[in-house]
């Protein structure tokens, strides 16, 4: 028999505070019965020993303090995991949105989950094609690795995640592939698009989609990329599929993280974010990878807005220090009409090396990819000294770095958002672009190489 208690003290914000209780746990979940008889959710916070403080998942609007009753419910909050979820829209809380039937759950689990043994860790190494060249030739998505898009406000960051979920596949046939996609605080126009364009594109039966509203409860927003996470790992390491994991925005998350720790009076961090903001993230980007002697694997591609496009704000800043690197999408790219807008000089994939090469992509990926950049590097460098000394005072090798760096960004980075590139188009296209230069300037790329894959009219 539940325990109630009518020792509501304060309530401020998602916050209230319960007196005289005993036997509550950190964590644990909270019926509040109002004096109309609506039920609403919360969980423990925090225990001070016979005060439990509570945080809301709904408004604490209505509640009388003397009337409402409390019941802790001696668990904590748990997902119910099927292979039924994939093809299925829930809301933030785990609960179906879609009109579809209630998923019968195999097993119901925590969502804070388990820590991966870092002993029992396997390295990634294995390639995912995104069937977009700014990644895939340039900063290559490894399966297991977590690597983050860094966009900021008005870019085209959603259009790039729905394009990723509806492409990504790792190479090797016999592979069973999901995407788990998770949007915090997103407006109902972006959920009806994502869920629309999986829908559309047929994508949707192989996802499974978690969407949290802007006007939903800020604590559901903290919930909902551990209920995405829970159910990659159930797909991901019970039912052996290889899973990506898309989550946007971060920083709605974060934003909602700084609010209950401000209702919680808690002594602010940098920019008033609290001061474990970089624990709690890594508990979150900590839950990819891949599982020794586990066929299947986890790979996060978390998506954060910069505020004031600032890379030091905490939010990516933060995110950098744990993740595997970062693609940054470029607000000059955009105004130029190149979509996506990947800005490929200060993007990193730090496990490129690890999933590229004979076997895994073709045996000229890493030297092309070397070549392409130092190529772009120079290109834009010759379009700089253009714009401040005259195209006159250029050589005629910088003339070509120039034209060059214009066709990488037309060509190379600009795609369509429906086109699907293979990683040989990928390539190829990169060959094709690397013939505007002499054969002497290609001084990244082995002889072989060039001998076999250099298109005929660079040797002139």
């Amino acid at each position: 028999m539940l325990k109630e208690y009518k020792t509501i003290k304060e309530v401020a914000g998602p916050i209230m505070l319960v007196d005289n209780v005993s036997g509550v746990t950190f964590d644990e979940l909270v019926e509040i019965e109002t004096q109309t008889g609506e039920i609403r959710r919360g969980r423990v916070l925090e225990v001070n020993q016979d005060k439990a403080v509570v945080q809301l998942f709904e408004s604490s609007s209505g509640i009388n303090l003397e009337k409402s009753k409390v019941r802790f419910l001696g668990r904590t909050l748990e997902l119910g995991v099927s292979i039924d979820m994939l093809g299925r829209v829930f809301d933030g809380l785990g609960n179906p949105i879609d009109g579809g039937p209630k998923i019968i759950p195999e097993k119901r689990v925590d969502i804070s989950g388990e820590p991966i043994n870092p002993v029992a860790r396997d390295y990634p190494s294995e390639f995912i094609q995104t069937g977009i060249s700014a990644i895939d030739g340039l900063n290559t998505l490894v399966r297991g690795q977590k690597l983050p898009i860094f966009s900021a406000s008005g870019l085209p960051h959603a259009k790039l995640a729905a394009q990723i979920a509806r492409q990504a596949k790792v190479i090797s046939a016999e592979s069973k592939f999901a995407v788990v996609f998770a949007a915090m605080g997103i407006t109902f126009e972006e959920a009806n698009f994502f869920i629309e364009d999986f829908k559309k594109t047929g994508a949707i039966d192989r996802a499974v989609l978690f969407m949290n509203l802007a006007n939903d409860p800020v604590v559901e927003r903290i919930a909902t990329p551990r209920m995405a996470l829970t159910c990659a790992e159930h797909l991901a390491y019970e039912k052996g599929m290889h899973v990506l994991v898309i989550l946007t925005d971060m920083t709605n998350y974060a934003e909602a993280l700084r609010e209950v720790s401000a209702a919680r009076k808690e002594v602010p961090g940098r920019r008033g974010y609290p001061g474990y903001l970089y624990t709690d993230l890594s508990t979150i980007y900590e839950r990819a990878g891949r599982i020794r002697g586990r066929e299947g694997s986890i790979t996060q591609i978390p998506i954060l807005t910069m505020p004031e496009d600032d890379k030091t704000h905490p939010i990516p800043d933060l995110t950098g220090y744990i993740t595997e690197g970062q693609i940054i999408l470029s607000r000059e790219l955009y105004r130029r009409g190149v979509f996506p807008p990947i800005d490929v000089l200060p993007s990193l994939s730090r496990l490129k090396d690890k999933g590229i090469g004979k076997g895994k992509t073709r045996e000229d990926h890493a030297d092309t990819m070397n070549q392409l950049f130092a190529a772009y590097a120079q290109g834009k460098q010759a379009k700089e000294l253009a714009v401040i000394l005259g195209e006159s005072a250029l050589s005629d090798t910088d003339k070509l770095y120039a034209k060059f760096a214009e066709e990488f960004e037309k060509r190379y980075v600009a795609q369509g958002e429906y086109e699907n590139r293979t990683i040989e188009e990928t390539l190829n296209i990169g060959w094709d672009l690397l013939s505007i230069l002499p054969k002497s300037e290609l001084k990244r790329i082995r002889e072989e190489y060039l001998d076999k894959y250099l298109p005929e009219k660079g040797d002139e």
